[in-house]
């Protein structure tokens, strides 16, 4: 980088971070650590920063959502500077082709068509979708289609059961759910205490009782992932609590018993409540 390097620095700031990203893959001065990188080794960071915003959204800080914002903007440009680097796109192709995507979905805003209901506009949705696939080749013509692998799984179930309950493939309410929690739980419990049973089979056992408290969650209205996610949050308030309890009784925490334990749990949830 030249000595100079702070006066060829764009102002704009999004040219300004396009600029950073280069400086940071060039091959001869430029960050080892970026330069080893590919599309593959920086997915795992992407997640993560995806994560991290939801986590600052849902603590509700507006100054941790713009900075976790701002390394969730960075996972993007990098991508586009790799794909830049391969010839195959760059950051305006891929501001291009969302921004067309969103004109092209949403006829009832650029188009002027009319769409009355939710639903409508869900068919629309699909309907273009089905049509975009259709443009590009993919002959998959399953109500599963385009459903992510990769997704988280607790979101992969809850989409996977809400595309098949738009085709009625559903239980009308959450009762006959709440019945298939139960059922898998007495098969959870018979791979567990059979002579035979398997690992992969218990596995395999615990899985059905998971997507059947997904199927609980949806038919609920509650989003499966932001629920577990809160629980997590919670539990591990309340496990710090008891830490700092039991370090203020000037106690070694690995030598209560569970019942001493258990005592200091609810103290903590009790002391919590009403942050929880």
């Amino acid at each position: 980088m030249s000595s100079g390097w702070k006066t060829d620095m764009p102002s704009q700031p999004v040219a300004k971070l396009l600029w950073v990203m280069k400086q940071l893959r060039d091959p001869h001065t430029g960050c080892p650590w970026d330069l080893k990188q590919d599309f593959a080794s920086i997915v795992p960071h992407t997640i993560e920063e995806a994560y991290e915003v939801a986590d600052a959204i849902e603590h509700g800080s507006m100054e941790d959502i713009k900075d976790e914002l701002g390394d969730l903007l960075f996972q993007v440009v990098f991508y586009a500077q790799l794909g830049e680097e391969q010839d195959a796109f760059d950051f305006n192709a891929v501001a291009a082709t969302i921004a067309e995507k969103l004109i092209r979905r949403h006829p009832h805003v650029f188009a002027q068509q009319q769409a009355e209901s939710d639903e409508q506009l869900a068919a629309q949705w699909d309907a273009i979708k089905q049509q975009e696939r259709a443009a590009k080749g993919k002959q998959d013509d399953s109500v599963l289609a385009n459903i992510p692998v990769g997704l988280a799984p607790l979101i992969r179930a809850q989409k996977l059961q809400k595309k098949c309950a738009k085709v009625g493939f559903d239980w009308p309410d959450a009762a006959p759910v709440v019945d298939k929690i139960h059922e898998e739980i007495e098969e959870v419990l018979d791979a567990v205490q059979s002579q035979t049973g398997t690992h992969d089979e218990v596995e395999e056992e615990i899985g059905d009782l998971l997507f059947a408290v997904v199927n609980l969650s949806r038919h609920l209205g509650v989003d499966a992932e932001t629920a577990l996610r809160k629980a997590n949050n919670k539990f591990e308030r309340r496990f710090r609590h008891l830490e700092q309890s039991v370090s203020d009784d000037s106690v070694d925490l690995r030598t209560l018993s569970l019942e001493q334990l258990e005592s200091y749990w609810c103290e903590a949830k009790s002391q919590l409540k009403q942050r929880d």
